[in-house]
């Protein structure tokens, strides 16, 4: 990335924004902190009990044609709400809070949105992002997002997710970090720090949401919803490090999961809430229900009613209720009739207002709304947009996984075929949780080719089939939004038009996958292969004998034997955003070298899900040389995955030297440094990301067979080399045990450096 460049970008006309390398958050000072208690303590006093409950519902405009506006502005005056989502135009956002400046004690709202990647500029989903593996570009998207959030009125964000995902059936694994705590954590640590800088009050910065705590990327089965058991050592050695390295980055609120957790919804558990984020971690900010989630207790079979519901809820530690009125409706009985105590309300009373004193509000109860003399004449304007920053990013994020006989780059002369549902589609390269982005203003592919060439090549363009021809599924996707068109043509014409097409071309361009909504919440699929329909498209444009390329849109790791095996060369792009067109067709025609590298894994059939790198050992191991029959595999497929963890094809070529250790043992409290050689062994300038994994094979309880504990990304010219180095802690050795105590074990240590999990160089040494 073009880091001068980017930087210029956020620090030219941007107030509040600052250098693209993360920062250490500055902590509050007593003095601070004191003065803060005070204002709240004295608040509070002068407090109706139905104020305080007031503060407790963080509520939104009904849905619909016609929502009742003077019923919502008077439940806000009447002190009756604590917040907002979903409001995101600051003429509005000013209505509401003059309602509560209407009201006795005026109490200011914030204001919160789904911020996930971007506000007006989109850039890849989470999984995208995480394939940058580039803190920096991570830093550029939050600081962007900030800021266009900020301009909007807009005070809170409910990212990053930062849920580890082993089972690509989830449809929300777009929105987190992959599969890998490490890398998920640093991610998550980064982008906090990016939106709410060390002071979430000034301009240009809001307050970070983690979520979704606890251990919602582990539904069974990858479904939705779904309940999650596991045992406490598991929760902290690989699931539960990501939502602290936020909270320690300083995240303003957590979001609690929809799920339960060994049989009790985190929505109402103590343990989670309480002795876990409170005592052990420190956390002091609020914590918000997902969606409709207190009401939900009752369907788990955890509560009564609404009563039961809230009563559990507040006690264990939920702070604001999302959505549903069930606090409003039944916080004073249950005071009333002893059923909770006054110390449940005033505790989580207390979270809501501290986060409000953080942000400024009541300073000033119009902090990043202004007056309407301020507002702009149009929302949606076109000089909003950060394109050059979301193209850098997008560049970055986009993974090379074949590359046949050196198909690309592509040739800016001849003749092009451009086929496939997705790739002219602008509503699909936005991506799921798309924020306050619009579909006009985002670039397909098709557009980003033609930007690229100009006159100099002939592009034939078809679609060549819809995203499924499956009725019932195109119903699904469209409940509530129509997202999926349907062409309305027949499969054999439109399949026709491709192959005439690509018998016209030189090569094949098919832009194949996944549309946002098939990759997004309650999209769980059973099937991670590309739809039949297009899979059918693929094998007629093969027929052809044309080269064949296939540009991947997706949210999630798919199953990909076939393309992987008849593809000449195959891109990931994920859902790249607004400049998504623009940056695909960058890396397509060369004029960026792809250095993406994957932050999952990918299988080769659904059958073997889970399926992650970074497994334990079992005492039948797999032997690939030796393909035993009584060991741990599948006898009907070829074991393994299609594409290990980290994995990323470049242009150019690289070689990784053997390991150096600064020496062969570590003591107590000690650092070794491990160091290769780098070397850009092709004709090419290119980037690639050096990764160093750990192993301890003999210890307490059995350890992962490798874990990520660091990462460096350099750009090298041809021929050019460069010495990368790793510092190795104890903190790097350390593990929970059986007794949930987390410890380094003295013993060998497996150390490999490679450029993915599976192509590695190792070496060990001893810690004593």
């Amino acid at each position: 990335m073009n880091r001068l460049y980017t930087l210029g970008v956020l620090l030219i006309g941007l107030a509040g924004a600052f250098a693209a390398a993360p920062l250490a958050v500055a902590q509050p000072s007593p003095a601070f902190i004191a003065k803060r208690e005070a204002f709240i303590d004295q608040l509070m006093k002068r407090m109706t009990v139905q104020e305080k409950i007031g503060q407790l519902r963080l509520r939104s405009l009904e849905a619909g044609a016609h929502p009742d506006r003077a019923g919502f502005e008077k439940e806000i005056s009447d002190g009756r709400v604590g917040g907002i989502f979903n409001t995101v135009v600051r003429p509005d956002i000013r209505v509401l809070q003059e309602a509560a400046m209407r009201s006795r004690l005026k109490i200011p709202l914030f204001f919160s949105f789904d911020v996930i990647h971007g506000q007006r500029t989109l850039f890849p989903v989470g999984l995208g992002l995480a394939s940058t593996w580039d803190l920096d570009a991570v830093h550029t998207m939050g600081r962007i997002s900030a800021i266009e959030a900020s301009a909007d009125g807009l005070n809170l964000t409910y990212s990053p997710m930062v849920d580890i995902s082993r089972d690509p059936r989830w449809g929300r694994n777009s929105e987190g970090f992959g599969e890998d705590t490490y890398l998920t954590s640093r991610i998550g640590a980064a982008l906090v720090k990016a939106y709410q800088g060390d002071d979430p009050s000034q301009p240009g910065h809001i307050m970070a949401t983690v979520k979704h705590f606890a251990l919602y990327g582990a539904v069974e089965g990858g479904r939705d919803y779904n309940t999650v058991d596991m045992s406490p050592q598991r929760m902290y050695q690989d699931y539960f490090p990501p939502y602290k390295a936020a909270i320690d980055a300083g995240a303003a609120a957590v979001m609690i999961a929809l799920n339960s957790v060994n049989g009790e919804p985190a929505t109402s558990d103590k343990w989670l809430l309480q002795d876990v984020l409170r005592k052990e971690w420190g956390f002091k900010g609020i914590t918000i229900s997902d969606h409709g989630a207190i009401m939900e207790l009752i369907k788990h079979g955890v509560a009564a009613d609404g009563e039961d519901a809230a009563r559990k809820a507040v006690q264990a530690g939920t702070d604001m209720s999302m959505s549903d009125t069930i606090y409003g409706t039944n916080l004073m009985p249950l005071l009333k009739s002893g059923k909770i105590g006054m110390a449940d309300i005033d505790r989580a009373c207390r979270d809501v207002l501290r986060v409000k004193y953080d942000l400024g509000l009541f300073k000033d109860p119009y902090r990043n709304i202004g007056t309407a003399a301020d507002d702009l004449p149009d929302s949606f304007a076109e000089s909003r947009l950060h394109r050059p920053a979301a193209r850098e990013v997008a560049r970055e994020s986009l993974v090379l996984l074949k590359n046949q006989g050196s198909v690309l780059p592509l040739k800016k002369a001849g003749t092009i075929a451009l086929v496939g549902p997705l790739a002219d589609d602008q509503v699909d390269m936005m991506g799921n949780w798309a924020g306050a982005g619009r579909a006009s203003q985002t670039i397909t592919l098709r557009q980003g080719i033609q930007n690229i060439v100009g006159g100099k090549v002939r592009l034939i363009y078809a679609k060549g089939s819809d995203i499924t021809d499956d009725p019932d599924m195109v119903k699904y996707l469209n409940l509530y939004k129509n997202d999926v068109q349907v062409d309305g043509r027949s499969e054999a014409d439109m399949v026709k038009e491709a192959v005439d097409a690509a018998r016209q071309a030189d090569v094949i361009v098919a832009a194949v996958g996944e549309s946002q909504g098939m990759a997004h919440e309650a999209s769980s699929r059973s099937d991670i292969t590309i739809p039949p329909v297009q899979e059918r498209l693929l094998k007629a444009l093969k027929a052809t004998g044309k080269p064949l390329i296939i540009v991947l849109m997706n949210g999630r790791p798919l199953a990909l034997p076939w393309e992987a095996e008849n593809a000449d060369a195959m891109l990931e792009t994920w859902f790249s955003g607004t400049e998504g067109g623009n940056a695909i067709a960058d890396v397509l025609f060369g004029d960026m070298n792809p250095s993406g590298k994957l932050p999952v894994t990918f299988p080769r059939a659904v059958g073997q899900i889970p399926l992650y790198y970074n497994h334990l050992p079992t005492g039948r191991p797999f032997d690939p040389a030796h393909p035993d029959k009584y060991t741990s595999r599948y006898f009907d497929i070829t074991n393994g995955p299609l594409y290990p963890f980290g994995y990323g094809l470049s242009y150019t070529n690289f070689s990784v030297s053997d390991i150096k250790l600064s020496a062969p043992t570590m003591k107590a409290g000690g650092m070794l440094k491990a160091s290769v050689t780098v070397t850009n062994t092709g004709d090419r300038e290119g980037a690639t990301v050096v990764q160093l994994y750990l192993n301890q094979p003999v210890a307490s309880i059995s350890r992962p067979v490798q874990e990520l504990r660091g990462f460096r990304r350099i750009d090298l010219k041809p021929g050019q080399s460069r010495e990368v180095s790793f510092d190795i802690t104890d903190d790097d050795l350390a593990f929970y045990n059986q007794q949930i105590k987390r410890v380094v074990e003295p013993g060998k240590f497996n150390v490999y450096v490679g450029l993915d999990s599976a192509s590695v160089k190792a070496t060990n040494f001893y810690r004593l």
